[in-house]
């Protein structure tokens, strides 16, 4: 995606047009218009968050963290992310509202598209980087032009291990060297805009799963056969 994604999610004027329903969270649908230019956000305030007895208020800054990280490894794979402090519910994330047909998603794909099964495998090893403790089938989808996309990351990025995902398809695999490389500077150093919207100890948390990615090879194995998130999708 170019520069225009950014300008019109951070510059851009927001207005809602709905609440998207089903979501754990109150989160939105909304317009972003810049000059003639518009488009569609998905926002989650803080506002809006449920506690959470393991994660503290302000999930949108781990929304925001995983663009960061799906940035600095150059995967591209989730959407464009900011936070912004002047949206009309207060502080919060919006993210560019990706079109494409919600009756897919990571089971249909993987069933029916074999050929997104290498992005597939990659969202895989981000999910263990970024410890995701809520990958659904319904937050991977394909946009209309065909791409692979991961969105609700809210829950990431725990201390501890906490990752719950369906893509356990792929355990065991071999990781590919090209992913290998693109993790491998994470090992030594977080991106300073990344490492500001964790707690230290999440930092080195992130940093010591991508080495036992490293170490390993290989994606990981569920042995317990209980790392899957509810509802499925």
């Amino acid at each position: 995606m170019s520069g225009r994604e950014l300008t019109l999610l951070s510059e851009g004027r927001v207005e809602v047009l709905g609440r998207i329903l089903r979501s754990s969270n109150e989160t939105f649908l909304v317009q972003l218009s810049h000059g003639e230019d518009t488009a569609q956000a998905v926002y989650k305030p803080q506002a809006g968050e449920r506690p959470l007895s393991d994660f503290e208020p302000g999930l949108h800054r781990r929304e925001r963290a995983a663009y960061l990280l799906s940035e600095a490894l150059g995967w591209g794979m989730v959407p464009p992310t900011v936070i912004r402090e002047d949206a009309p519910l207060g502080v919060g994330s919006l993210q560019w509202f990706i079109q494409c047909d919600f009756q897919e998603h990571y089971f249909t794909l993987f069933e029916d598209v074999p050929e997104t099964h290498r992005e597939l495998a990659r969202i895989a090893l981000f999910d263990y980087i970024a410890n995701n403790t809520d990958r659904k089938s319904g937050h991977v989808l394909r946009g209309d032009d065909g791409r692979i996309w991961g969105i609700d990351h809210g829950l990431c990025f725990s201390a501890a291990f906490k990752l719950r995902t369906v893509i356990w398809d792929f355990a065991g695999e071999p990781i590919r060297e090209a992913l290998l490389a693109d993790i491998a500077p994470l090992a030594e150093s977080v991106p300073a805009a990344l490492a500001e919207l964790l707690d230290d100890d999440e930092v080195t948390a992130l940093q010591r799963r991508v080495q036992r990615m490293l170490l390993a090879s290989a994606l990981p194995v569920d042995r317990t056969g209980m790392r899957y998130p509810w509802p499925l999708v």
